[in-house]
């Protein structure tokens, strides 16, 4: 089976640093892949790669076979991004900043699928409200409806949990479990364990720019992935 989203042997230099050292995954089709690790571990840098919003210094992307920067795949149509940055124009109102996107995508019917996605993701009521006027929560459902507005079938998302309160969380939690279809391919970043084996189908862990553990949920109980995490990230050690 060729993977959804192969990294072959990826580095990432940032002057002197070396944020990734010859990375090597294979997500398949319909997976939750979770990535923990330490802080500067990489993994913030490693899903800004896959969604070319920065260049590798060496190695390969591959999506379905095809390296993602050849000029063959249109990424705004196969990925979904959730990032630290919102990419959320703050001077626009929620239903306008989708609007904008579901144009730039190309997206059906957009104004009915905007209405779908504001009420699914519980801002139907502010949807003519300026974003600028949004809490982090808020923020946050926000971008998932952005991101997820041209059905993707591959969805980023680095730390979505980070910053909510309880009712945001609940919200996400039935978003992303609504999102897994079998179809649909995750790769999501996490120093939640508890959240993160709650999701995942698969779990990794990134440790100084490498892969040093990778093993799918059924294969492990979530008090033997601990003890596994925290033999590579010391427990007074922030995470991220």
């Amino acid at each position: 089976m060729t993977p959804v989203i192969e990294v072959d042997r990826l580095e990432k230099s940032f002057g002197h640093k070396k944020a990734l050292r010859g990375v090597n995954l294979k997500v398949f089709e319909g997976e939750f892949i979770v990535l923990f690790g330490p802080n500067g571990a990489g993994k913030t840098t490693l899903l800004k790669s896959i969604s070319t919003l920065i260049r590798p210094t060496r190695g390969r992307i591959l999506f379905k076979g095809k390296e993602i920067d050849d000029g063959s795949i249109s990424l705004r149509e196969t990925i979904g991004l959730v990032s630290h940055n919102t990419l959320l124009y703050e001077d626009l109102t929620a239903f306008e900043n989708l609007l904008f996107y579901a144009r730039m995508y190309g997206v059906p019917n957009p104004k009915q699928k905007i209405e779908e996605l504001l009420h699914m993701v519980g801002l139907y009521h502010r949807k003519d409200d300026v974003v600028r006027t949004f809490s982090r929560g808020m923020l946050q459902r926000l971008t998932i409806a952005r991101a997820i507005l041209h059905d993707p079938p591959v969805l980023l998302l680095d730390e979505p949990y980070t910053g909510l309160d309880v009712q945001a969380m609940k919200i996400l939690d039935d978003l992303l479990y609504n999102l897994k279809d079998g179809l649909r391919t995750f790769i999501m970043t996490s120093h939640d364990i508890q959240k993160g084996f709650e999701h995942a189908t698969r779990l990794a862990i990134l440790h100084s720019g490498e892969i040093v553990f990778d093993k799918k949920k059924e294969e492990i109980s979530v008090l033997e992935f601990e003890e596994e995490f925290w033999k590579w990230v010391k427990e007074k050690e922030p995470v991220f």
